[in-house]
């Protein structure tokens, strides 16, 4: 099999028999409206969305319908309007947002232009009037073409990828001049401009269509009065997998991977967990049936395990690593870095009363600064967190969708409780101990001497097990040797962190590792903060309330141990009780 990482061109997919998942039975459906947003996170599939758009409206395609559609659902049956447009195509990604607001401007001038250059050139065959291309207003060249289309036999479709990929990026990013995002959109702003323009051209008829990716609803929501024609459809639940993978689709795939190379069904189902675990649970509709895998990581991983037979090291593609850098927005915020910590701490989802979908940057940074629904919004549009379901109450439930973005998730929170890389390779080195030589003592002591300074000194809404639990979590998380899971479920229990070898790193001299935090208060042991910190570690355990806590933690340990054997088998694990006094010490047992 081959599978088109990196690839977005559909043409060169349908006709090279690359992968493909159809979904051009979607094309009546998106007839139904002139002008869309489809919004969905980076690297989920939305330029190969255009693509296929842009092969099946295109007027100089036309004798190579069959060629490029004819294996799909769409060719059995095409609509009226195949192959009837031009198609013009920006794509904002190839705008530098770095610099000043002028610098920006003449960099999307300059990607305008340069797309209605490629256009000329392409449809010279049926547009007979001359474009004057003005290298200092892209606007004024778009006049000239407009003027030429209006004597032209078709319409323009005009496809926008990634609109809001440069605002983003000033918005969010280390780099950038004071007020330059608002200089984009707000007024006479750039990006307001530019949609008034598309508005009227499209009011003409003369861009008679439109469809604009993106990944946040944020920049559209501040060009509004420049562009209110666009219908939102990236929440109706029939076009929850128009990106992204289905599930059946990744087994099938999973499966001819393992037929070619010769792998066992063993093998074959364990490989499909792994993409389970670390790919699938996006659900971007609150109506949506099913959730879809994010597709970029799935061909990462695909093409690694038809190429080498096994699985990539780093579950993370580097390509979507960048991700982190929305969290660390999102935790300069007032409640951001809060939020961040509860999604970790508390079964990874948050409730919030409704999903944010117009809200614009002062919104986020004053009214919203301090609002979860807006900040858990934001991160469900980059897809850090999606879509679960209603809670009892009615509220919207967001949580993480898999273990490859719980790391993004608990990288930052790393950063955020040890600032210092020192600091952090001293706590991953103690954890080493722990894994590698069963070894608890070291992680404990190191939680003890920095973690309990950071958790004593700052506001947060809990003091109990689930803090204890993030810090080890926090030190432990290495997803290239282990299926990590912190809140995992077992036998409809969860347990607090386990640590499950990958299928493909058993070879190594490792522990699948269980752990179970309890926790007792300052008040309730009777002591002060310096008592404890002067205590000998055998005393501990005659703290009142640490010995009882040890015993639940004990029982805890032999129920869920036990359901984890069951369940995977051939484990090497080894079980482990922590009980916290306060945020000053910990007392550490392995199970029996």
């Amino acid at each position: 099999m081959k599978f088109p990482y990196g690839i977005s061109d559909f043409k060169e997919i349908v006709t090279n028999n690359y992968f493909y998942c159809d979904r051009t039975e979607k094309i009546p459906f998106l007839e139904e409206s002139k002008s869309i947003l489809f919004l969905r996170p980076r690297r989920f599939g939305k330029s190969l969305l255009l693509s296929m758009l842009a092969n099946y409206y295109d007027v100089a395609l036309a004798d190579q319908f069959e060629d490029i559609f004819g294996n799909t659902r769409i060719g059995k049956n095409p609509t009226k309007r195949r192959n009837s447009y031009f198609i013009l195509k920006w794509d904002f990604s190839c705008v530098d947002p770095a610099g000043a607001p002028a610098e920006i401007r003449q960099s999307l001038y300059d990607h305008i232009n340069d797309r209605i250059k490629a256009f000329v050139a392409y449809y010279k065959n049926y547009i007979d009037q001359d474009i004057e291309i003005n290298p200092d207003n892209a606007l004024s060249s778009m006049e000239s073409l407009l003027g030429a289309i209006r004597n032209a036999p078709h319409p323009v479709y005009l496809l926008i990828d990634e609109y809001d990929n440069f605002a983003n990026e000033v918005m969010t990013g280390s780099r950038k001049e004071p007020g330059a995002y608002e200089s984009l959109v707000y007024g006479d702003g750039l990006l307001q401009t530019l949609f008034k323009a598309v508005k009227a051209a499209a009011s003409e008829s003369l861009f008679e269509r439109t469809f604009i990716t993106g990944v946040s609803p944020v920049a559209m929501s501040d060009i509004t009065s420049g562009y209110n024609i666009a219908e939102n459809i990236y929440l109706e639940p029939e076009f929850n997998d128009l990106c992204g993978f289905c599930e059946n689709e990744i087994q099938d795939a999973v499966n001819r991977v393992a037929d070619s190379r010769g792998m066992i069904k063993k093998e074959a189902a364990a490989a499909l967990e792994m993409m389970r675990s670390y790919y699938n649970g996006y659900a971007f509709s609150p109506g949506a049936k099913s959730n879809v895998y994010n597709p970029t990581l799935c061909l990462y991983f695909l093409k690694r395990l038809e190429k080498n037979r096994a699985y990539p090291d780093n579950m993370l593609d580097a390509n979507l690593a960048t991700d982190d850098e929305k969290l660390h927005y999102i935790s300069r915020l007032m409640e951001g870095e809060q939020l961040i910590l509860d999604l970790i701490a508390e079964k990874n989802s948050v409730s919030v009363p409704k999903l944010e979908d117009r809200f614009g940057i002062r919104q986020m940074r004053e009214a919203g600064s301090g609002d979860v629904s807006f900040i858990a919004s934001f991160l469900y549009y980059f897809g850090i967190l999606t879509m679960a379901g209603k809670t009892k109450f009615g509220e919207f439930r967001l949580c993480v969708p898999n273990l490859v973005v719980q790391g993004l998730y608990v990288e930052r929170i790393g950063k955020m409780l040890l600032p210092e890389p020192q600091a952090r390779d001293a706590g991953m080195f103690a954890a080493k101990k722990l894994y590698q030589e069963n070894d608890i003592k070291p992680i404990c002591e190191f939680i003890e001497k920095k973690f309990f300074a950071v958790f004593s000194n700052r506001d947060y809404r809990w003091a109990n097990e689930l803090t204890v639990k993030t810090a080890f979590l926090t030190l432990l998380y290495n997803d290239i040797l282990y299926m990590m899971d912190s809140e995992a479920e077992i036998e409809k229990t969860f347990t607090d962190l386990t640590m499950i070898i990958r299928p493909d790193m058993r070879r190594f001299e490792i522990s699948d590792i269980l752990l179970e935090f309890k926790f007792v208060t300052l008040k309730d042991a009777g002591l002060t903060g310096d008592q404890a910190k002067k205590m000998a570690p055998q005393e501990l355990e005659n703290v009142a309330g640490m010995r009882l806590k040890m015993e639940e933690a004990m029982t805890r340990l032999g129920h869920y141990g036990d359901a984890l054997e069951r369940k995977h088998g051939n484990l090497r694990l080894k079980r482990f009780a922590v009980v916290s006094l306060g945020f000053e010490r910990l007392w550490a047992k392995p199970y029996p």
